[in-house]
């Protein structure tokens, strides 16, 4: 048998099943022996029925004393047998499932699997699993493994179905890791993981497939990145973007800004700078909390390329996040004889035409945008810079078109702030620099959960905020339409009730996509002037809107948004002097639900919320993962910080003693399998 084998020639079954089995995505031998247990049951120890407990799981050894369908008076039925063993006897029921008397016979023996109940006056086995004693048994009397099932297939059938396959499909794996790295890090073998992840002896075999498995997964994927990161090297190595950086002039620069650098800010612009002198394109990703000062060290990136006569692009995904930045980057650069422009899908024909011109023969020195930058119509003189902000809302391709510019040097952003070992792991093809301080000054934004109960109180302690402070409010809602199912107020609906009926003394306004960009500008301006005293938003405002006398946030259907973003959200307000809250509006009280919550009442770092979201949402709610390229892990943890500082050593040490990993032909060709696997 191949690992490649179809699936309809390695099992025997119906072309219905083949349907079901491609909808899990199961095609090959090998697809099925990687299609790992959800959980498991233990139905391991076998007692007798002596020793039964009234609903509690337990297994049975005996033999069949009699067995009889009877139909009932509802036309359903019934199938009764008499189980007994050394110690005494039970009775058993399956409901709908006739076809049992043609499988056990009286005599038969055989292990039950059940919760005995008391059904009148009678110690009763309803419904329980069965299986014929066997010198290994798949079902019952053992560590039984469940499945992600779907209509038609049940854990059972997966069980038998895999059972077949395992044997023959895992003589074909060949183990790929070094014994060295095997015995190191503790790792069991893979052809005994693949034994134990579907059929484990006991508890400490399951935990120890588990962590190979998931090792080799992390692995995968980190010495892919590293790989990735080694072929753009050697791509790129004769099309040099070297920039001389002038750091008399950078320091003129930075003693001009009107505020001065966090530790974390100059040691993040000295690694990007000294990436930038490389004789092949930097790729690094910057990452920390909302308002930690990220764009300040773009801005100087792009300054030490400009002055070195160098072009620079900074792409954002929306047209608010562009504009905001523009602002501040004009306000940053322009000074310094630095000519900056704006290009989004808003812009003009004729400007556009004009700024195309400017990029190409070099008059434009910093072009500030959304994805309108990456047009087959836009081309540069001499483009040295690229930063992306929020990277993961570009696709692969958008940023292949960058690097079709001569490979500028890339600066990815992240407002989403990982632990830096998951990080490595996860975009290890880039650098990583890390600002995880804020600037001095800034108040901690007080955060509250507030009940139904205390809203009308909420309402009437904002409106004195607004009136006798003169500050401002945002409201986040998280959708546009309505939906009766999820219960969540509408942007429009909540601008109408806050408009007529709370706030009907003050002026309120809304934001959300849907909005021609004309429309948003303006309404945007208009808060930033304070001719707006409560802004109605939907998720739009998550990044790029800095309005320093907005001090208040209320966040609607708060339970709707995981942890990182509510910390964004949380991260527009408290740029100012005063003093800033946030207050969760819930829909729910459910008990994980105020916990996380509660969260961010407690924690202000966002690598900590992160941390704690991660866990409790898991990755593909996190990263989004069909964004963010990260393969949808069967088995690995991402919030097993152990695990993944031993992968990133152990990755470290195999490139290290061979870079191409031609030494390691095995491992070689399993990444290149699990590549293909994920991209699938």
């Amino acid at each position: 048998m191949n690992l490649d084998s179809p699936i309809k020639k390695v099992i025997r079954t119906t072309g219905r099943h083949l349907r079901l089995l491609e909808k899990l995505n199961i095609k090959t031998a090998g697809d099925l022996i990687n299609y790992f247990p959800r959980s498991y049951s233990d139905s391991s120890e076998v007692i007798e029925l002596a020793y039964a407990k009234i609903n509690q799981l337990s297994t049975f050894k005996g033999r069949i004393s009699s067995i009889t369908n009877i139909r009932t008076k509802t036309g359903k039925i019934l199938t009764k047998a008499v189980f007994s063993d050394k110690s005494g006897m039970i009775e058993v029921v399956w409901f709908n499932q006739p076809f049992i008397t043609r499988i056990l016979k009286e005599g038969s023996v055989i292990f039950l699997s059940g919760k005995p109940k008391i059904i009148n006056h009678r110690l009763t086995l309803s419904n329980p699993s069965y299986e014929q004693v066997k010198p290994e048994q798949l079902h019952t009397a053992r560590i039984i493994p469940i499945y992600h099932e779907t209509e038609g297939l049940s854990s059972k059938w997966l069980r038998e179905k895999i059972a077949a396959v395992l044997e023959p499909a895992i003589q074909e794996i060949e183990e790929y890791l070094p014994e060295t790295i095997i015995r190191k890090y503790n790792l069991m073998p893979i052809k005994q993981a693949y034994k134990e992840i579907h059929f484990p002896q006991n508890e400490f075999t399951i935990d120890s497939a588990r962590k190979r498995l998931g090792f080799d997964e992390l692995l995968f994927i980190h010495i892919k990145s590293l790989l990735s990161k080694q072929k753009t090297i050697s791509r790129t190595i004769n099309t040099s973007r070297a920039i001389n950086v002038n750091y008399d002039e950078i320091k003129r620069f930075i003693a001009g800004l009107a505020f001065m650098l966090t530790k974390a800010q100059k040691i993040s612009t000295a690694q990007i700078l000294r990436d930038m002198q490389k004789d092949f394109p930097m790729s690094r990703l910057m990452q920390g909390d909302v308002g930690c000062g990220k764009t300040v060290v773009a801005a100087i990136a792009a300054f030490a390329a400009i002055k070195d006569k160098w072009q620079a692009v900074f792409m954002a995904p929306t047209e608010i996040l562009a504009n905001q930045h523009n602002k501040t980057l004009r306000k940053l650069l322009e000074p310094h004889r630095i000519v900056c422009e704006l290009l989004t899908g808003s812009t003009s024909a004729k400007e556009r035409r004009k700024i195309s011109q400017g990029l190409t023969n070099g008059d434009i020195h910093l072009i500030i945008g959304t994805h309108a930058l990456i047009q087959p119509n836009i081309k540069f003189r001499h483009l040295g810079l690229a930063v992306i902000d929020e990277q993961h809302k570009f696709g692969v391709r958008q940023r292949e078109i960058l690097n079709s510019h001569g490979y500028p040097h890339v600066l990815n952003l992240s407002a989403t702030p990982i632990p830096r070992t998951l990080a490595l792991t996860i975009y290890g093809d880039q650098d990583l620099s890390i600002i995880d301080e804020m600037p001095p000054g800034r108040k901690q934004i007080i955060t509250r959960i507030v009940p139904e109960s205390k809203r009308a109180d909420a309402y009437n302690w904002i409106r004195k905020q607004i009136q006798q402070r003169n500050e401002q409010a945002f409201v986040i809602c998280p959708l546009i339409d309505e939906s009766d199912k999820l219960e969540l107020k509408a942007v429009e609906k909540e601008y109408e009730r806050l408009t007529n009926v709370v706030f009907p003394d003050l002026s309120v306004s809304f934001v959300h996509g849907r909005l021609s960009q004309e429309n948003k500008d303006k309404i945007m301006d208009d808060f930033k002037a304070n001719r707006i005293n409560i802004l109605v938003s939907t998720s739009v405002i998550e990044v790029g809107i800095d309005i320093p006398n907005a001090t208040i946030m209320i966040i609607e259907g708060a339970e709707r948004f995981g942890l990182a973003q509510l910390h964004q959200f949380r991260g527009r307000i408290g740029r100012g002097e005063s003093q800033s809250y946030c207050f969760l509006f819930t829909n729910t009280w459910s008990e994980q639900g105020i916990r996380r919550l509660h969260s961010l009442t407690r924690f202000h770092s966002g690598f900590k919320l992160a941390e704690i979201d991660l866990s409790m949402r898991g990755p593909g709610e996190f990263f989004g993962v069909k964004q963010s390229g990260i393969p949808d892990l069967k088995l690995a943890s991402l919030t097993d910080s152990h695990l993944i500082a031993q992968v990133h050593e152990a990755a470290k040490e195999l490139m290290a003693a061979n870079p191409d990993l031609n030494n390691f032909p095995k491992l070689k060709n399993r990444i290149g399998q699990f590549s293909d696997i994920t991209r699938n």
